[in-house]
């Protein structure tokens, strides 16, 4: 490259990107080289796997992974690839099986990866079984946290719960919404944008935005009678350490966790009322009130985004280029949720995060105007990111998670150079 990726300037309050590192194909494979290939990545939720044999199959990181239930209650990611002649094994996204056949040869594998049967198996030595070469092949580490199953191509990497630091207490936060356990709601979301991932990262906890780019979301609910409250847009971002980051704030909108808003009316008022009660006899008053009252976006590096706002989702995205990228999302939700607060709960997620609500086309459509003028980048060479920096302790619509990610995202990237 020929700027330098990242400007710092404590003197001044400057922090500057180059532009060059959204658009340059060489920074795209450094980072799944030392990006996506080492950290912990989320993989799947302890909720989608209740008997054995539940399974999710998923594209992370460029590849092809198999997470099942195994007959023992064990959790096992495996690459979802036959190790005879490289077929995918399971096609399926998600289901319940006893066993999986690849297609191609008819090999047999167990929910424990293990090779239970193959066509012609007497052409096949007795320690080929015995010693495993059939058997599937297992991802370097999985772990769990809070409910939030993640995976790591890096044998060496860290324990999880070092990699995630601070970012602990806030899944601690999410688990502790239910007394019987945070369950993902049926069904997922998948959409692409020709962008770069990192812009979604930035976009993703990025306060300043919001009063501009979704103002006609904000002008539906104040057109809508009722669905505000007299709550201001107002709270802190925080550095949770090792590149994650976190927005916690008030804001005017309804949380079926447990703020109520008039449109509800008096009976969503009692039932709302019951959820808080509920919190404060299991958590206490106070940490009941940060729950129900305060809105998180969570950036957990390096592209898993939590929004607990006025519902709560989980966001994964990866690039297949330097210009594109492809992004799933889950809806997440405590198990017993009555009918009533699950309406409203799926209501906010799809009238506002989903691809068809207000955000998501504002910010796609932001974020490709942005590639778009990346084009310039040898007259315009750096994007800013300075805000908050002349402050001790920066708003939620400052800069500073940005700069956090990007300052992770730089020791990473320059490791071993």
């Amino acid at each position: 490259m020929g700027n330098q990726i990242v400007l710092v300037d404590e003197s001044k309050h400057l922090y500057k990107v180059s532009r060059e590192s959204f658009i340059s194909n060489e920074v795209f494979e450094k980072e799944y080289e030392k990006i996506f290939d080492t950290c912990w990545l989320y993989a799947a939720h302890e909720s989608e796997f209740n008997k054995s044999g539940d399974f999710v199959a998923r594209t992370i990181a460029r590849r092809n992974i198999l997470i099942t239930k195994s007959n023992t209650g064990e959790i096992n990611a495996f690459f979802n690839t036959c190790p005879h002649r490289g077929a995918t094994v399971c096609r399926d996204k998600s289901g319940n099986a006893k066993t999986f056949q690849c297609f191609y040869h008819g090999w047999v594998f167990g929910c424990d990866g293990k090779l239970k049967n193959q066509p012609g198996s007497d052409s096949y030595s007795k320690e080929f079984v015995e010693e495993g070469y059939g058997n599937l092949i297992k991802v370097p580490k999985i772990a769990t946290y809070a409910g939030f199953i993640f995976i790591t191509f890096n044998e060496d990497a860290e324990s999880l719960e070092d990699y995630l630091a601070g970012a602990k207490e806030y899944l601690d936060m999410i688990a502790s919404q239910s007394p019987s356990g945070m369950a993902i709601v049926d069904g997922s979301q998948e959409y692409a944008i020709r962008a770069n991932w990192k812009l979604l990262v930035e976009n993703s906890v990025d306060g300043y935005h919001a009063v501009s780019t979704h103002a006609t979301y904000l002008e539906y609910l104040k057109n809508t009678n009722g669905s505000l409250n007299s709550v201001a847009l107002n709270g802190k971002s925080y550095n949770l350490g090792n590149g994650h980051a976190v927005l916690e704030y008030t804001a005017p909108w309804g949380r079926p966790i447990a703020s109520w808003i008039p449109l509800w009316g008096e009976d969503g008022k009692q039932k709302i009322s019951d959820i808080r009660q509920e919190l404060v006899e299991r958590l206490g008053e106070e940490t009941a009130e940060r729950i129900a009252e305060k809105n998180r976006n969570i950036l957990i590096f390096p592209n898993l985004v939590i929004n607990d706002i006025m519902a709560l989702t989980l966001r994964t995205f990866y690039p297949t280029s330097p210009d594109y990228m492809v992004v799933n999302g889950w809806a997440l939700a405590p198990k017993e949720e009555s009918e009533w607060a699950r309406k409203y709960r799926l209501s906010n997620f799809l009238e506002f995060l989903g691809p068809g609500g207000f955000a998501t086309p504002d910010d796609v459509e932001a974020l490709e105007s942005c590639q778009n003028g990346f084009k310039n980048f040898k007259h315009v060479p750096y994007s800013d990111i300075s805000k908050g920096m002349n402050r001790e302790s920066p708003s939620y619509d400052d800069e500073l998670q940005m700069r956090v990610f990007w300052s992770q995202w730089k020791e990473r990237i320059s490791k071993g150079e």
